[in-house]
């Protein structure tokens, strides 16, 4: 239509011939007569105070249609397609043809599903501040690397970060998609960056979410520990949302396309061999200049890297999470190992946080035990303090212990324990008798029981049952002296010329 208002301009304001006008709009002359000609029939006058649409319209009137096709309701078409994978255009088109015979056919059909679906989409443009969003991504295609005994091929994933300003990249390869290989390699992009942004935008991958929600997912526990550490919100793409973490995307076709083609034709033997390849041309990426804007990767990082957090003074340490039960003997088991916390929680559900070298307790985000983690299956680690009292008074006891109850009570009780002490075989078996003696101190009291110990260091009978009869049946008199009597038989100690007392 610009070109058809400049005809009409310079046919009536600068009055010239039909040729001079064809060769000043890039024309052909028959045009330039159409356009005049029907102008002229269209009975308006110059210069006109239409818009495009409306002189088009007036200039070119479109011809009635020679029939009335009952369009259906594209609106509803679209929601029906989208209600079922098995749903079809063809399923959909055969329906409306059995209510409008005279209806369109199926590629005019086709044709305008197509047309409606495309005035639908939008594409948002997102920008990102300095140091607000890192996005995270495995790409598709992997590596491998070569078995140095048996030759054979290991395959290994390569993982990508960006930050959504600069576009700075990072790469390195990772054994597998576990949780512990994606969260090392965001240690190492971290890292890598020199300081952690306000937002990670990972996909939704079960290692590191554990259920995907549009509003409000819930992250693997270990992830949220790790988002925890270094002060991180994560914020998950919507599912089957790849643009909401577009930048990640392009980078991994950057990737795919132009890093990984170099190496396919290397030959690597451990991954850190690889790894340290992967960075080297990573690097040169950062370096290259941008194809339609100014600078490069790392010039725009400069600009970032002030906006991001620091990192913190100590290195994520990847931790399993694990949910147990506090047994009746106030005790964790896991892996195998069992771990005590406070008995005032057996019975509850805890969760343990597993890490390399520490195994930590918590009760709804209460840390209640920390451990040492044990090597050995089968083994218990418990801390005294977390033994009811009376458990502790059975377990903490020893013969020195034990020795210092019977002090207290009177020089003969002592002696009693220490008389025991040199006569049982076994420790335990001295320490179960000592207690049962200690004991009938609390049975009648303490007087009596010092009273029958003076009496069994007499006797020379220092069992447990041997002091309780001397207690429930005290002697009336002492024992006397045994007499020596004289007899013609009886030689004395005059007879072997000893000295007596």
């Amino acid at each position: 239509m610009r070109k058809i208002l400049e005809i009409l301009r310079l046919h009536f304001d600068s009055k010239q011939s039909g040729r001079a006008i064809a060769l000043a709009v890039s024309v052909a002359l028959a045009t330039v007569q159409d356009c005049l000609r029907r102008f002229v029939a269209s009975g308006m006058n110059w210069p006109v105070a239409l818009t495009e649409v409306e002189l088009e319209a007036r200039l070119y009137p479109r011809a009635p249609p020679t029939r009335t096709v009952g369009l259906p309701d594209w609106s509803a078409v679209h929601a029906v397609l989208l209600s079922h994978k098995a749903m079809t255009r063809r399923h959909v088109w055969e329906q409306y043809r059995s209510e409008n015979e005279e209806g369109l056919g199926y590629s005019a059909f086709c044709a305008h599903y197509g047309a409606f679906v495309q005035q639908q989409k939008r594409v948002l443009r997102q920008t990102h501040a300095p140091g607000v969003a890192m996005m995270v991504d495995y790409a598709g295609p992997g590596l491998v690397i070569i078995d140095r005994v048996t030759g054979a091929e290991v395959p290994v994933r390569v993982f990508v970060a960006v930050l959504g300003y600069s576009n700075k990249t990072f790469a390195c390869a990772t054994p597998g998609e576990t949780t512990a290989d994606w969260l090392s390699a965001q240690v190492a992009a971290l890292e890598a960056m020199g300081g952690v942004p306000e937002t990670l935008i990972p996909d939704n991958p079960k290692a590191l979410v554990t259920r995907a929600c549009r509003y409000e997912p819930e992250l693997n526990p270990a992830y949220q520990d790790f988002a925890q550490h270094y002060g991180v919100a994560v914020v998950p793409a919507r599912v089957r949302k790849p643009r909401d973490k577009a930048k990640v995307e392009t980078a991994v076709q950057i990737v795919e396309r132009l890093i990984m083609p170099k190496l396919l034709a290397q030959r690597f033997f451990s991954l850190g061999e690889l790894n340290r390849a992967i960075t080297a041309l990573i690097d040169e990426l950062n370096a290259r200049p941008f194809q339609k804007l100014d600078g490069t990767r790392n010039s725009w990082f400069a600009e970032e890297r002030a906006a991001l957090k620091p990192l913190p003074a100590t290195r994520y340490e990847y931790a399993q999470w694990k949910q147990a039960k506090v047994h009746l003997d106030y005790h964790v088991e896991v892996d195998g190992r069992c771990y005590s916390v406070p008995h005032m929680h057996v019975g509850k559900r805890v969760d343990v946080r597993l890490g390399a070298n520490m195994v930590e307790i918590y009760l709804r985000g209460q840390r209640l035990a920390v451990h040492a983690r044990a090597s050995r299956k089968g083994s218990f680690t418990t801390t005294p303090e977390h033994r009811p009292e009376q458990h502790r008074n059975v377990v903490d006891i020893s013969i020195e212990k034990l020795h210092r109850q019977a002090e207290a009570i009177g020089p003969a009780t002592l002696g009693v324990l220490r008389a025991q002490a040199t006569r049982k075989q076994h420790p335990h078996e001295t320490i179960r008798s000592s207690i049962g003696i200690l004991r009938l101190a609390k049975d009648f009291d303490t007087p009596r029981l010092e009273q029958a110990c003076v009496r069994a260091l007499q006797l020379n009978t220092l069992s447990y049952r041997s002091i309780r009869n001397l207690i429930e049946h005290p002697p009336t008199a002492p024992p006397a002296e045994p007499s020596r009597r004289s007899h013609e038989h009886v030689r004395g100690a005059e007879y072997f010329g000893v000295a007596t007392c």
